[in-house]
């Protein structure tokens, strides 16, 4: 598994890393799906404390026994949750960052996190002092370095100015193109992207498109769009390859992408995305004709 420096930091990442998000609250059935990862070469997991309202990084705590030292763990903060009742607040606060981190690293079983992550993030908030935040953990080396997973421009563009970010976890994809405006200033900046959502609710890979996306359509492709791209992908792209390798490839066609974060929630799906990049070719003219036939939308709202 080839790997990728994040931004400005001293930290390699696998082009894959696993979103832990979908590997279940059984330590048996996820332990198959992680070490399945490790023994790809996967050595970069995500997470956050909102993920089944902390079990998910308790889980993978458990897992992870023995193993810390050879991975990058990356988890998040900044919504406030209460055990046993639904639903979660926003709060991007130094104290509540502080007290996160801290409930991360006991359930992680660990004493730093190697990525930690805000959350969210509204141009409204006290961008300072979450700053000023994890700055201080970073300081304290109860973290090694951190980003943020936003999709907001006037967000993104005011971490990178005033902060020591090194990444950006933002939904990317072929049928998601909107952080492609970004890049250029995210590599000038030596801040990496993580990108989520590489299939894009499995539209990109071969099975078949789910009933709901009928009346809804995804972004702005509407079903029959859907429709006419996938076959025209299938006819002219192809080529006995799988669709998810085209998409996991897409994605990391630029060199500002440093990890394609794919949620598994069993083994064969992490193989399916290993085999993805490391069984199949995807040339540069593949990747031209990719961005030929789709869109190249932009963000309208909270520039």
């Amino acid at each position: 598994m080839n790997t990728r420096k994040l931004g400005h930091s001293d930290l390699f990442v696998s082009e894959i890393g696993l979103g832990c998000m979908s590997i279940g609250t059984d330590v048996s059935q996820a332990r198959k799906v992680v070490e399945t990862a490790l023994d790809g070469g996967i050595n970069y997991l995500d997470t956050a404390d909102l993920y089944d309202q902390g079990v998910n990084e308790e889980v993978i705590g458990e897992i992870l026994k023995g193993k810390r030292n050879d991975l990058i763990l990356a988890t998040k903060a900044g919504n406030r949750f209460e055990q046993g009742k639904e639903g979660w607040t926003w709060d991007p606060s130094k104290k509540h960052i502080t007290n996160a981190v801290k409930d991360s690293l006991r359930r992680l079983k660990t004493d730093y996190i190697d990525l930690y992550q805000l959350h969210g993030g509204t141009i409204e908030d006290n961008i300072d002092e979450t700053i000023e935040a994890f700055d201080e953990l970073k300081k304290e080396g109860l973290i090694r370095y951190y980003g943020i997973s936003s999709i907001r421009p006037n967000v993104i563009r005011e971490y990178v100015k005033r902060s020591a970010i090194v990444s950006v976890m933002m939904q990317y994809s072929l049928l998601d193109r909107r952080p492609e405006e970004l890049f250029s200033f995210l590599q000038e900046n030596e801040v990496s992207i993580v990108a989520r959502g590489p299939v894009a609710k499995g539209l990109l890979t071969n099975r078949a498109i789910p009933d709901s996306i009928k009346e809804k359509g995804y972004l702005t492709y509407p079903y029959n769009d859907l429709v006419s791209l996938r076959s025209k992908i299938e006819h002219e792209l192809l080529n006995g390859r799988p669709l998810q390798a085209l998409a996991l490839q897409y994605c990391l066609a630029s060199p500002v992408v440093a990890s394609v974060v794919a949620g598994a929630s069993s083994a064969e799906q992490v193989k399916d995305n290993i085999r993805s990049i490391q069984s199949y070719d995807v040339t540069a003219g593949d990747i031209a004709l990719l961005k030929d036939i789709t869109k190249q939308d932009r963000y309208e709202q909270h520039r």
